[in-house]
């Protein structure tokens, strides 16, 4: 059953359509420099120090475990309904596009306004850390400090900021971003394949230069009881799963680009396991010749150095000197602003799906009267991201993880059987292997992520917080608008949503 549309935001005949102008090599290539983006440059500190080892290793290979079983209900959902909006159009179709899932699909577009912009300034602060090894003054604090808010049953709510040269330059990379963004979908098609070689010319001379240059001895020094089941175990894990979540997401970029892929029964699915099976292949690699170069002790130290900052280029200079470690993090600067564009490219998608639908503000509906892009969306989406800006990468990555996992990826794990239930006569090009299984081994992994995990319970009020607010904005325009659940028994007609 289509959903229904108001007649200010159902698109006119003389409305220009999204183009299908991606192909399975140019879907797989944004998924990639997606998911790649800074966060496995940045993170293995994150990784290795919270697992206490290069036991950090498991938090690897679970997140591609968990990543494969999540890329498949993406891939099942994303052959079925390829539009524009991804989860959008997953989760109203899952749960009833004029009762529940109205709702749901509402509070998924409400907390990628703030998951996205998170997401995208990660890959912004991401850069401007690997920059301060090249410019060190833009690690150089100018002011910081905290807001705090007591909420009732809650507890209080907690926001550190910080400001330094470096949060401009990462502002600046969100705005080129956006400039680049601002064009028609066959050029950024190819731009992302332009991209993407770099991306992975760049994985292919980290992991060559630790192979070659590999102790086994170091990069498998665990500590005693590494391996023991514990709660301090279970925690790091949990926190370890966390970060390497946050650097596999982006498999299902092209999912939100859906209208505007070629062929889509038989490219999104293959684009999403493509780029699993590549991206994790080059993860597990990439960080096991790292640990056989530096020793884990060094690179999980809590201090502000190269270590700290820049990984990669630590990496690197115990290698081949300062001319590696200046060259590398030049590569590293341009895998990360790649990231940087392709999430501001796909996330722009979703509000513009959901303004078309009526179920979100208006103005997100615009289209470039040439180009046929969200420009909207863009804009908004962008200006967020640049204020998120001023957070520290440690809580943009908790945050946005929290928010996604809790109010997204189970409620949509979930939803890919209801789905099955409610619309067994949906034409499915694509069926998840092993179903329903994928969909509940990822459903368990993250709930596991929220609750295992130091620091628990302070991203999980931000994600009560966007809930609760999400859910007083959609009601009260559903009130307003008759909308469900205060018109349950039949959906409007247009004139009505007029």
């Amino acid at each position: 059953m289509p959903t229904h549309t108001s007649r200010a935001t159902q698109p006119s005949a003389a409305d220009p359509p999204l183009i299908r102008g991606v192909g399975l090599t140019g879907a797989t290539a944004l998924n990639m420099i997606d998911m790649i983006g800074v966060g496995p440059f940045i993170t293995i500190p994150l990784m290795v120090g919270a697992m206490g080892g290069p036991q950090a290793i498991l938090g690897w290979v679970l997140g591609a475990v968990f990543a494969v079983c999540d890329g498949l209900v993406w891939a099942e959902l994303g052959a079925a309904l390829p539009g524009a909006g991804g989860s959008y159009r997953y989760l109203a179709e899952a749960y009833g596009p004029h009762t529940l899932g109205r709702m749901v699909s509402f509070l998924f577009v409400w907390q990628l306004s703030f998951s996205a912009p998170l997401s995208i300034a990660s890959g912004a602060i991401g850069l401007a850390s690997y920059a301060s090894v090249l410019v060190p003054g833009l690690a150089a604090p100018l002011a910081r400090g905290e807001l705090t808010l007591p909420l009732p049953l809650l507890g209080e709510l907690g926001v550190r900021w910080q400001a330094s040269p470096g949060t401009f330059l990462a502002i600046g990379v969100v705005l080129l971003a956006l400039a680049l963004a601002w064009r028609r979908i066959t050029v950024i098609g190819r731009l992302s394949t332009v991209l993407w070689i770099v991306v992975l010319g760049t994985i292919a001379w980290i992991i060559t230069a630790g192979l070659t240059h590999f102790d086994a001895a170091r990069a498998f020094d665990f500590p005693a009881g590494a391996f023991t089941p514990s709660q301090a175990f279970f925690t790091g894990l949990g926190s370890a799963m966390m970060i390497a979540t946050y650097d596999y997401w982006g498999y299902y970029n092209v999912c939100f680009l859906g209208g505007e892929v070629k062929d889509p029964g038989r490219t999104i699915p293959r684009a999403l396991l493509l780029s699993i099976a590549l991206v994790g292949a080059l993860y597990l690699v990439m960080n096991v010749s790292i640990l056989g170069v530096v020793p884990w002790r060094e690179l999980a130290g809590t201090g502000q150095g190269t270590a700290a900052l820049a990984p990669i280029a630590l990496f690197m200079a115990r290698i081949h000197g300062t001319w590696a470690a200046n060259c590398v993090t030049v590569l590293v600067l341009w895998t990360a602003f790649a990231s940087v564009f392709a999430l501001l490219l796909g996330y722009s998608r979703v509000p513009y799906a959901a303004a078309l639908d009526g179920n979100y503000f208006r103005v997100m509906a615009r289209l470039h009267p040439r180009h046929c892009f969200p420009t909207a969306s863009l804009l908004a989406l962008a200006a967020v991201a640049s204020l998120a800006c001023f957070l520290s990468l440690t809580d943009v990555i908790a945050a946005l993880v929290v928010i996604r996992i809790a109010l997204q990826f189970l409620v949509q794990a979930v939803g890919v059987i209801v789905l099955r239930v409610r619309r067994p006569e949906l034409p499915r090009p694509f069926r998840m292997w092993l179903y329903p299984l994928p969909a509940v081994v990822a459903s368990a992994g993250f709930v596991f992520i929220l609750l295992n995990r130091h620091n628990a319970a302070r991203e999980l009020r931000y994600a009560t917080v966007v809930l609760l607010v999400g859910l007083a904005i959609y009601l009260t325009r559903a009130w307003r608008r008759r909308d469900w659940p205060f018109a349950p028994t039949a959906p409007r007609s247009r004139e009505q949503a007029a």
